[in-house]
């Protein structure tokens, strides 16, 4: 640690004595320091994938983040509710959204306790985003939790300098609709900007009854003069959803794909009398951003960024007296669960809420020293987060004499977490070019209280995690370069994990070799990847009461695979954008507990991991104002467990859309844009995601155990549409 420190700060203080004099005038087109220092470009020997505002609009008509980026290299995208509105996710190489670091303008989005990433709380955001970067692997140090299988760093929109006035209307399938008002002032005396957006997205879901109504805002304030830029952000969103996070088991997907059993209130015989209307999930998250952006000479640059977080909301849900006494047997009818007053209070039919109400605080500060082809980057980072987690009796039939809004858990989660990093890119003779990028971190978490149950709950856990990375680029020309790396990485268990067990920290050393290549025509690369890890947190297949991932440390295991990725102008009109990744997903020396015995089942396959993950995107554009083009996603089957129990695999499944953008002119307005987006065009049945949970059967046959293996699974949306349109005055 202490070396460390003293190659931070001697680092910087050698570059300090290398800075020329504040006198030259020369006009720096500003750029966020923040963003640039967690991103990485052609000199960075790492593998990522750059997307703009324009690869977003062919596809943005309703669906969440994750669903638009799809197509890209080693990503498998899924919805709850069967069609990409509502609750989504994503995985990539095989990891999961907890293990994909998300960062927004250089703040951190993943929940601090969770560590996942919920888009549904800001609907439409792809709106109002400039452009983003997926880093795969490790990646570069970034702020937040670590990156396990993906970084995804997110720029917000730029300054525009024209006013505009823009509306965009879209509806499809399951009666989904979005709406989305954008506007800008322009840049105003060449200084100041104000921009905006509103948004309403609703949706019937492909699922049953699950259905979602989003809204969303963004506010952006912008001043700029010389070398100082000022940015002001205010965004975020309200999101009720009904719950959608059951699935279904194997029988119910052969005969009714979209049932959904949530809500479903049952008679004294087992009979569903009807659902519950109000089961839903409703949750409200706005973040505030202040970000300063200072060219202090032609040299350096500094950034620094505050953010404000808060969220608050609960999922509400009618525990039925029946189902709970007789298939669910949770308790959650039982008045001890509910912490009732009375001791003769009698298991009940109840209605309660789960809250969570919560505060994230940020602050960090970057430094950049670019001079030719070397680059410093220094950065210090904070956070605090602070979430209140309690449970509301809304209705009983038997109160116990509880009052109205009794609380019957009460429990609060505080987590600090500061990093600092010194990144180093270096031009050795022309040719190669060093990349050092060394990263400590200190994560403080603590939870105290109780939770539903009732059982207390204690957390008390400090870690501190040394990150380094290194690596290095040749440059064969200029339009072709390649690199090699390797990278350390920790990461802390989450909230989820301390609450099934006692969780050990995971690390990771990621190997990464490529080459890429770029001209006026094509641009392609290829990537082998190694990932080796110690005490990864692998997803058992299970999940929580609210579709949380249940996850365990496994011994060790690795990732092993190659990526190929080409963007190919095939004819004037006619590109081909094209990537496949190839690999294998390991378990070593696996055990396991089946019939009560310890099993030794050696290298078993990593859940959620499949070893072939391909698409492409075939562009046709026969004009300046037409373009039609055919997205093909193909995903191999993969397992949800990591036992390799034939009941766990998923099979394999390969889908086709097909989008259509027409801009016509018009003397009334800048553009008018008409888009059709045909989805699934074959009406493939396919099931992207699923759970898996084993138990052992101690009661059928006394003084026996026999383990059982259960499996449910989330299945999309046969053939659907979205179209709309976009006028720009």
């Amino acid at each position: 640690m202490k070396l460390f420190l003293l190659s931070f700060f001697s680092g910087a203080g050698l570059l300090f004595a290398q800075q020329a004099q504040d006198s030259l005038q020369a006009e720096i087109q500003l750029k966020g320091v923040t963003v640039a220092a967690l991103s990485a470009t052609d000199q960075t020997p790492i593998a990522f994938s750059n997307v703009t505002k324009e690869d977003l609009v062919a596809r943005n008509l309703g669906t969440d983040l994750p669903i638009l980026l799809n197509f890209l290299p080693g990503v498998v995208t899924t919805s709850d509710a069967g069609a990409g509105v509502g609750y989504t996710g994503i995985r990539v190489r095989g990891s999961d959204a907890t293990r994909v670091n998300v960062t927004i303008n250089g703040i951190p989005y993943n929940d601090s306790e969770s560590q996942g990433t919920f888009w549904v709380d800001l609907p439409d955001f792809s709106s109002s985003v400039e452009s983003l970067q997926l880093q795969r692997g490790v990646g570069t140090s970034t702020n937040g939790s670590g990156a396990f299988g993906a970084s995804l760093n997110i720029t917000t929109d730029a300054v525009s300098r024209n006013a505009y006035a823009q509306f965009a209307h879209s509806f499809g399938s399951f009666d989904t609709q979005k709406h989305t008002l954008k506007f800008s002032t322009g840049l105003l005396d060449d200084r100041f900007e104000l921009s905006g957006r509103l948004s309403k997205i609703d949706s019937d879901g492909y699922v049953d009854r699950a259905s979602s109504d989003l809204k969303s805002y963004f506010l952006q304030a912008v001043y700029q003069e010389g070398k100082t830029q000022f940015k002001a952000l205010a965004f975020g969103g309200h999101e009720r959803t009904y719950q959608s996070w059951f699935g279904v088991d194997a029988d119910t997907l052969k005969v009714n794909r979209t049932y959904n059993p949530a809500g479903a209130n049952y008679d004294s015989e087992g009979n569903i009398s009807g659902y519950y209307d109000d089961q839903v999930d409703n949750y409200d998250q706005d973040h505030f951003q202040l970000h300063l952006n200072q060219q202090i000479n032609l040299y350096w640059s500094m950034g620094l960024g505050l953010n404000y977080t808060y969220g608050r909301g609960y999922y509400q849900e009618l525990n039925d007296l029946w189902y709970d006494q007789n298939v669910d047997f949770s308790g959650k009818t039982d008045p001890a669960y509910l912490s009732l007053p009375s001791v003769d209070a009698q298991a009940t039919e109840n209605i309660t809420q789960k809250w969570l109400d919560n505060d994230f605080y940020v602050a960090n500060i970057n430094a950049r020293f670019q001079k030719n082809n070397n680059i410093l980057d220094l950065g210090v980072f904070h956070s605090k987060y602070v979430g209140d987690h309690f449970g509301v009796l809304l209705w009983a039939d038997q109160t116990g004499g509880a009052v109205p809004g009794h609380r019957f858990y009460e429990n609060q989660g505080v987590k600090k977490d500061t990093n600092i990093f010194t990144k180093l890119t270096h031009s050795i003779d022309g040719r190669w070019v060093a990349f050092a990028d060394l990263q400590y971190r200190w994560v403080d978490y603590k939870v105290s209280g109780v939770e539903a149950g009732p059982q207390p709950i204690a957390i008390d856990r400090n870690y501190g995690f040394f990150n380094p990375k290194i690596g290095l680029t040749y440059n064969l020309n200029n339009a072709s370069q390649a690199y090699v790396s390797v990278a350390r990485a920790h990461r802390e268990p989450n909230r989820t994990d301390f609450e099934n067990g006692n969780p050990v920290p995971e690390s990771l050393t990621d190997f990464e070799m490529g080459w890429r290549m770029s001209s006026e025509t094509f641009k392609w690369g290829v990537n082998l990847y190694y990932m080796d890890y110690k005490n990864q947190l692998v997803l058992t297949g299970a999940v929580d009461e609210v579709g949380a991932p249940i996850r365990e440390n496994s011994g060790n295991s690795y990732r092993l695979g190659l990526e190929w990725d080409a963007d190919l102008y095939v004819s004037p009109t006619l590109r081909l954008n094209t990537n496949l990744t190839l690999s294998d997903n390991k378990n070593r020396n696996f055990i396991f507990e089946r019939d009560g015995q310890l099993q030794d089942l050696g290298n078993t396959h990593l859940s959620y991991s499949p070893s072939v993950v391909g698409a492409s995107q075939l562009i046709y554009t026969p004009s300046e104002s037409l373009t039609i083009s055919l997205f093909t996603k193909h995903v191999g089957e993969q397992y949800m467990g990591n036992i390799d129990a034939n009941l766990s695999k998923l099979p394999s499944y390969t889908t086709q859309d097909i989008g259509i953008q027409y801009e016509f002119d018009a003397a009334w307005c800048k553009s008018l844009t008409f888009q059709l987006l045909l989805n699934n065009i074959f009406d493939a049945a396919y099931v992207s995601n699923g759970y898996f949970y084993t138990y052992d059967d101690t009661w059928s046959n006394p003084g026996m155990v026999q383990t059982i293996e259960g499996a449910g699974y989330y299945p999309q949306a046969g053939f659907h549409f979205l179209t709309g349109v976009t006028v720009r005055l």
